[in-house]
């Protein structure tokens, strides 16, 4: 069952704003049906840690090192356990992988006693390496708890793109979103917002001229306008996930 934070607005706003918000998520939730989250994970444990991993990095970067991780520490207990250099070994290909290492190791001496991952977001976010973000995500994938709304990069460039905020501080446009959306729908607005993120209205260069928001008249979609008032075709690809992960391979 769902637990909806007490300070959770009651709806959404009901104003041309909130009804602008209300046709985003429509149309991305037709375009997006199957949008879920990217981490491969079986229970709230393996989702903490692979969410802590994925901090600056690709989901599909974590994705090729969590099996060998989960096979040498499959529960808290034996993360607790495995030496330091093991766990960097074992993540190494992942960005600033000695700093995670560090806070895995650190939060799974504080949770092994009891093997169980905290359920609220003050008792997460007291966690080594747990942030909003990280709790919103591991709250609403594992158990369905609605708390607040998971703002990565992706969810924060398209909120200010399609105007749904006009600020730059993670927590200020979580806030903001949580006005436009009921709580219901918090979870999966940040996996319909990080899919748009990726599949179309990328950072580098996004595909306008296919986006299914530009009906909306998103800023984004109208400064790619010409003065003829057309969307131009992009021309060049946005750099791929496995080219990112490559560069930051190089970087470790």
């Amino acid at each position: 069952m769902k637990n909806l934070s007490k300070n959770s607005p009651k709806s959404f706003a009901p104003s041309s704003l909130g009804q602008k918000a209300a046709e985003i998520y429509q149309i991305l939730a037709a375009t997006y049906p199957q949008a879920k989250c990217g981490l491969d994970f079986h229970n709230p444990y393996e989702l903490l840690v692979a969410t802590i991993l994925s901090a600056q990095c690709t989901d599909q970067r974590v994705n090729l090192v969590l099996p060998a991780l989960f096979a040498r520490c499959p529960d808290l207990a034996a993360l607790a356990r495995t030496p330091l250099t093991q766990i960097q070994k074992l993540i190494r290909s992942v960005g600033l992988y000695q700093n995670k290492a560090k806070n895995l190791q650190a939060l799974a001496k504080i949770l092994a006693k009891d093997g169980v991952i905290p359920q609220t977001m003050a008792a997460l976010i007291k966690l080594p390496g747990v942030g909003r973000k990280t709790a919103n995500v591991v709250l609403s994938n594992a158990w369905g708890i609605a708390e607040g709304i998971a703002v990565d990069t992706h969810v924060q460039r398209l909120a200010q793109i399609l105007g749904l905020s006009a600020h730059a501080d993670p927590l200020k446009i979580e806030q903001d979103l949580m006005r436009l959306y009921p709580a219901n729908q918090w979870g999966q607005l940040s996996h319909l917002l990080i899919t748009h993120g990726r599949q179309c209205c990328t950072a580098r260069t996004p595909n306008c001229s296919a986006c299914p928001l530009a009906v909306l008249r998103c800023k984004g979609c109208l400064a790619q306008r010409p003065k003829s008032g057309k969307i131009p075709p992009q021309q060049k690809a946005a750099p791929n996930d496995q080219t990112r992960d490559q560069k930051i391979s190089r970087r470790s």
